[in-house]
């Protein structure tokens, strides 16, 4: 559960991703690609060299989903359900992976972010990004 002060330090990062989207997106691709190869699978069509177009094109729609969820925190059910029938009726992606993907995203943001990333920050970002992981995987149920 998300308290106002996660709220508060959510929108604060959120504000930083700002202009970064695309390149923080396609950074966490790179990354879930690196750290755990099996997350490719779903990929077979897709150039996945660094820099890629399309790297970068996906990595710019996972962002703008998460703004998407920064915007309706409070209603994120509602917020992420046709991301979700996509990715659980469609796409069969593993749920599993949304929690692989939030690991990156977060890393993606401490390496950017620096100091600035503090423990409370990490700590809202975490439950936020568990809450997105949770939406997405409750069509699989």
């Amino acid at each position: 559960m998300l308290t106002a002060d996660d709220k508060k330090l959510i929108l604060h990062v959120w504000g930083k991703v700002g202009d970064h989207q695309e390149d923080f997106g396609a950074e966490t691709l790179e990354r879930m690609f690196t750290a755990y190869p099996q997350t490719k699978t779903y990929f077979p069509h897709f150039d996945l060299h660094h820099g890629s177009d399309q790297i970068r094109a996906h990595g710019k729609k996972v962002v703008n989903a998460l703004g998407n969820a920064v915007k309706n925190v409070d209603n994120l059910s509602q917020a992420l359900s046709e991301l979700s029938n996509l990715h659980a009726y469609n796409l069969r992606v593993d749920p599993v992976n949304f929690k692989l993907l939030s690991q990156c995203f977060q890393v993606v943001l401490a390496v950017h972010l620096g100091s600035e990333y503090s423990p409370e920050i990490h700590s809202a970002m975490d439950k936020f990004l568990a809450a997105v992981a949770s939406v997405l995987a409750e069509k699989y149920r």
